[in-house]
């Protein structure tokens, strides 16, 4: 278009509106100079680590000289934003805002560090008061503990030495009862020997009323030694046959057995045992002499209610 053509249509030639538009556009272009996305970011970086600090509550009481310095230079970078400095300038602002900041957030940190540790140590002081108490208490429960512990030892003791004294009197009582009843120490251990003639008639297994004295010591000692076991084994002479005899001498054992029994002895305690004519302690040639093979044996255990491991043998006697 001419000049001429332009000025008929506008009114002023082209040239002198691009002359007079140009200042407008050198401030244009001025003010987009002035930002960049990097001093953008640096000064919403900078906002938010001031503002990270503001809203600590530490921060005005521990933290104050840092966060009055952050809070400047974060206003002078926000006014270089505003009057369009130089980016470079707005950055290096933002950043000393933003150094500031993390310094004042250090700065608490380490106030709040300080104050848990001392709040750590005051709990550990009261806990180990607590525990020193809960120990001295304790020493004290375990003295009386101590002192009723010796106390009933003390108690026990005496107890012992009685129920020893008892037990010994009881022991010598027993041995007496024994020797009224002519029992004898052997090799067995101590052995009764109760004549068949008196506890039973010929032939029989029926124990007659002479029996009762005997029966009677005899399960009253065992009452008193409750850990004394009995075996009682029975005897017969050699005339009858043996399958007779075998079974008469057990018969008449068993007899004595229920004796005792009866009489409150505990029938785990007593053994019987029927020999027959195996174990004579005399000539069957006499009449003297199969009365005494005609026997019941009562052998009595040692205090532990065991026997002597010396077989059958009634030798020793």
């Amino acid at each position: 278009m001419k000049d001429s053509d332009y000025k008929m249509h506008f009114g002023t030639p082209w040239h002198a509106v691009v002359k007079c538009a140009l200042p407008s556009l050198a401030l244009l272009l001025a003010a987009c100079a002035t930002t960049s996305p990097e001093s953008e970011s640096a000064l919403a970086q900078a906002q938010t680590a001031v503002h990270t600090l503001e809203s600590d509550p530490l921060a005005s009481q521990s933290a104050g000289k840092p966060l009055q310095d952050a809070r400047e230079s974060l206003a002078a970078a926000e006014r270089a934003q505003r009057e369009h400095k130089p980016p470079d300038e707005v950055v290096h602002l933002a950043y000393l805002a933003r150094r500031q900041a993390e310094i004042g957030e250090a700065t608490v940190a380490e106030i709040r560090a300080h104050n848990e540790i001392a709040a750590a140590q005051s709990h550990r002081d009261q806990v180990l008061m607590a525990a020193r108490e809960r120990d001295a208490a304790a020493a004290r429960q375990q003295a009386q503990n101590a002192q009723a512990q010796a106390a009933s030892a003390q108690e026990q003791a005496q107890a012992a030495a009685a129920a020893t004294d008892q037990a010994r009197q009881q022991a010598a009582a027993a041995q007496e009862q024994l020797a009224a009843l002519q029992a004898k120490q052997t090799e067995r251990g101590m052995v009764l020997t109760l004549s068949a003639s008196v506890l039973f008639d010929t032939g029989s297994s029926t124990l007659k009323p002479g029996a009762d004295d005997s029966l009677n010591r005899v399960a009253l000692y065992l009452q008193g030694q409750s850990n004394v076991n009995l075996r009682i084994e029975g005897h017969t002479d050699s005339r009858g046959s043996d399958s007779y005899n075998d079974a008469l001498s057990q018969r008449r054992a068993e007899a004595v057995a229920h004796a005792l029994t009866s009489r409150g002895v505990n029938p785990s305690r007593v053994e019987a045992i029927g020999r027959g004519k195996e174990l004579p302690v005399a000539t069957n040639d006499t009449a003297e002499g199969r009365q005494q093979n005609r026997r019941v044996e009562l052998v009595f255990s040692n205090d532990q209610g065991q026997f002597a491991s010396i077989g059958n043998s009634p030798a020793g006697r």
